[in-house]
């Protein structure tokens, strides 16, 4: 089984309610969506034919229940391949074509403080050791958005 690794793709500020950053995380176009202030992951290749789906149209679902009585619902969720037009789910990455068997790659993705990533030593952050010198304090006074990828 795959060991996930968190990855720092950009601070909450960098990516504003319903707005979407792609991002390369261990070699993989990743998009990174904001929705609503929840956050959510996405490969950025479109399984039907590789287009860069992270660049498409997001936008919601159109139901009716009788003729000419419609419902729109789930402003931004939805995202639209540009070269085809198939639509993905943001929040699972199910199609809306043949949900049972084609999706894309949803990632896992955590929002955590700067100074939680600082005393985290997979991000990067120091383990303590024996030895203490003489420290100042440091505050980090951003929260960051993390996407877990496989390794």
């Amino acid at each position: 089984m795959a060991r996930e690794r968190r990855y720092v793709v950009g601070t909450v500020d960098e990516i504003p309610p319903g707005q979407r950053k792609v991002v390369e995380v261990a070699g993989r176009s990743i998009g990174v969506f904001n929705l609503g202030g929840e956050f959510f992951a996405i490969r950025n290749r479109c399984p039907h034919q590789g287009g860069p789906l992270c660049s498409g149209r997001a936008s919601g679902l159109i139901s009716s229940s009788v003729p000419g009585e419609y419902h729109y619902s789930r402003p931004g969720e939805i995202i639209r391949c540009p070269w085809h037009g198939w639509e993905y789910d943001l929040r699972t990455g199910q199609s809306w074509f043949d949900p049972r068997s084609v999706r894309v790659r949803a990632y896992e993705v955590t929002v955590a403080p700067g100074e939680e990533l600082m005393a985290d030593p997979e991000m990067g952050g120091y383990i303590k050791g024996p030895y203490v010198a003489e420290t100042y304090p440091v505050t980090v006074e951003k929260t960051y958005v993390l996407v877990e990828v496989p390794t």
